[in-house]
């Protein structure tokens, strides 16, 4: 991918989402998916969007083992703060916020250098990153084919 993105700043509305915390590799990732909307299932909580990640740290910042991340689906409907439980699940308001946000198209084994040209952009156009980055997945990995998956990756953002 070249270091040229198209990138938008938009608003995060706040919203009430059903979560997973987890700490470990990233390749339990479609494990937790699974946990997350089996748990969703079993609480009658209905999805209100398209699920996404939030990671808290990143590869070459801490090993693998130490990697944090949550999963997160929105949720319909008037559901209170819950959680989380033993598993790490729960419910929770995730607050309005600015995002820097940018379109990955392509697996995920490309999405770094993606999220790097981000922080690029965010610190050579006078924005300071304000929170975890945050993957919103809008394709289904189940159903579409690695290279037509399309990932929205953003940074909160405040102006430097």
């Amino acid at each position: 991918m070249s270091s040229h993105i198209d990138v938008a700043i938009r608003d995060l509305q706040p919203q009430m989402v059903a979560y997973i915390s987890k700490k470990g590799p990233y390749t339990g990732i479609q494990q937790a998916f699974g946990t997350l909307f089996g748990w969703l299932g079993q609480k009658g909580l209905v999805p209100a969007g398209p699920p996404s990640g939030a990671y808290f740290n990143a590869p070459g910042e801490v090993p693998e083992e130490q990697l944090l991340w949550e999963l997160r689906c929105p949720v319909a409907g008037n559901v209170p703060a819950a959680g989380p439980d033993a598993g790490g699940l729960g419910v929770k308001r995730v607050e309005a916020a600015q995002l820097a946000a940018t379109m990955h198209k392509g697996s995920f084994e490309g999405i770094g250098a993606t999220w790097g040209a981000l922080g690029q952009w965010v610190a050579a156009n006078g924005y300071q990153i304000a929170g975890p980055g945050i993957e919103i997945y809008l394709s289904d990995p189940g159903t579409t084919k690695p290279e037509d998956l399309l990932t929205e990756v953003a940074f909160p953002v405040r102006k430097a």
